[in-house]
């Protein structure tokens, strides 16, 4: 494993010797500048404590200051000597933090589970020796290849749930919008662990997920337990290669499913191998019997075509076809369900459906109120999410970005910031001097331009905190940020 001083941009690298003379604080802010995210104007904080936990303190620790300290400056040397030249593979602050002994950084950030408004610092990151002014921004690149991934699929997942929950408000009467959206998108990440943290910010605002390693990343970065508490809950699910094993005798395929291999509980069957609409309007009416005698709920899956007609049903279909009626309304007339005290229809408990491909945010509203136009109740669907919506993405969604504000130098504070004449959408700009991070109402905005002093004397200020000289300072839980988030999750 690298020397963590080599995880970084090679540019960063050359700094310490680039800054101004006599530095000796500097001061950043973690800032979502923008949002490229219809009605998302506000980021979920998470994903910042297993950075800490993980690299901050476990891999500083084994790879660098426990390590030889001739190795790790060899490691160094050997490869930036030869990729940026003698001059720039100086080594001296680096000997001089491997004898130190500990990493002199302090950060002070928001509670985790808390939505910020855009253009507002979360994080604030400095050093707490006055030789080590260099390591605050030289940590960046670091930190944001971890952190930015969690907290931007933590709010794409709070939109999700924002939606379900505005239609089990006005079609359901209980059920648990915990439950409504699954996280598909595993196999289409970059990474293990990237899908580790982005199924870990799903988990804030759902319980179904099928990428089990969220889990026990939970577990081992945010103090719960699987043995007791709900963390994330899986669906014994078929997929094509079970169906294809059948060949197309689908009726003697479903019914062992159904019969034999999982008599009770709950089983998703993909349902579009070979004929969906044969599935839905010609088998499972001769499993009807079979279906609702038995202990548990089948849940009927497709993986095909437009979600929205796919579970709502197409106008522009043959009247009365399947695909004009779509999946609910053909399995309300073969199960039959209940009216629910808003006036809505709820299919029989013993039957349902779930989509998991190609769900969109806009399409997850469209599905929702496609539903509701026909008398249909949101809980109905389930979604599950792929990595179109979580992976598609990168730091630039909502604009992530280390700044520094604030800087010591020759014992002066000075506020710094950049403000580029040629950034057309005023986004760029950063803030100035030392920050305070208050909450208004339901936003959480800030006020920038303040001496370390004046910081200091804005006792409210909601940037806590959470590490200091190589110790973590706050243990968030998982249900701690659960409910922060949602107010009682």
């Amino acid at each position: 494993m690298l020397n963590p001083l080599l995880l970084t941009d090679f540019y960063k690298t050359i700094h310490h010797m680039c800054y101004a003379p006599g530095m000796t604080k500097l001061v950043s802010y973690w800032t979502p500048r923008m949002s490229r995210k219809e009605d998302m104007n506000k980021v979920v904080m998470f994903g910042l404590q297993p950075f800490i936990k993980k690299y901050l303190i476990e891999y500083f620790n084994v790879y660098f200051f426990k390590r030889d300290k001739e190795e790790v400056i060899s490691e160094y040397k050997r490869i930036i000597s030869k990729t940026l030249g003698e001059r720039a593979a100086d080594t001296k602050h680096i000997e001089a933090l491997h004898d130190l002994g500990y990493l002199p950084i302090q950060i002070k950030a928001v509670a985790e589970g808390t939505r910020v408004n855009i253009k507002t610092p979360m994080i604030e990151i400095t050093n707490t020796h006055e030789d080590f002014a260099w390591l605050v921004n030289y940590l960046e690149t670091f930190m944001s290849c971890n952190i930015w991934q969690p907290m931007t699929s933590a709010t794409i997942a709070y939109r999700y749930r924002e939606i379900v929950e505005k239609y089990f408000g006005l079609t359901v009467d209980n059920g648990d919008v915990r439950r409504a959206c699954g996280d598909f998108s595993m196999r289409g990440f970059s990474s293990v662990e990237s899908a580790e943290l982005s199924g870990a910010a799903h988990l804030l605002s759902f319980l179904g997920t099928a990428t089990i390693p969220a889990i026990s990343y939970l577990e081992e970065y945010y103090n719960c337990n699987v043995e007791e508490e709900l963390i994330g809950l899986g669906t014994p699910s078929t997929e094509h290669s079970v169906m294809c094993s059948y060949g197309q005798d689908e009726l003697t395929a479903y019914k062992r499913l159904i019969m034999e291999v999982f008599p009770s509980g709950v089983l998703s069957i993909v349902s579009d191998t070979y004929d969906y609409w044969n599935v839905v309007t010609n088998i499972l009416p001769q499993l009807k019997e079979d279906i609702l005698n038995r202990d548990g709920k089948i849940v009927i899956r497709g993986d095909s075509g437009d979600p929205v007609k796919i579970i709502c049903g197409n106008k522009n279909s043959p009247k009365d076809s399947p695909a004009y009626k779509g999946t609910v309304e053909l399995l309300w007339d073969i199960f039959g369900g209940e009216i629910n005290s808003k006036g809505y229809k709820v299919l029989n408990s013993k039957i349902g459906t779930i989509y998991g491909d190609s769900i969109t945010i806009e399409r997850c509203e469209e599905i929702c109120s496609g539903l509701m136009e026909k008398g249909f109740a949101a809980n109905n669907c389930v979604f599950g999410i792929g990595s179109y919506t979580y992976q598609y993405n990168t730091r630039d969604t909502f604009g992530f970005a280390l700044k520094a504000t604030h800087a010591i130098i020759n014992g002066e504070e000075k506020f710094i910031f950049k403000d580029p004449k040629t950034d057309d959408g005023n986004f760029k700009k950063s803030q100035k001097g030392m920050c305070y991070v208050y909450k208004a109402g339901e936003d959480i905005l800030y006020k920038d331009e303040l001496t370390i002093k004046e910081q200091e004397e804005l006792r409210d200020n909601l940037l806590e905190l959470v590490f200091k000289d190589g110790n973590l300072i706050k243990d968030y839980s998982l249900s701690e940020i659960r409910n922060r988030l949602h107010c009682k999750f």
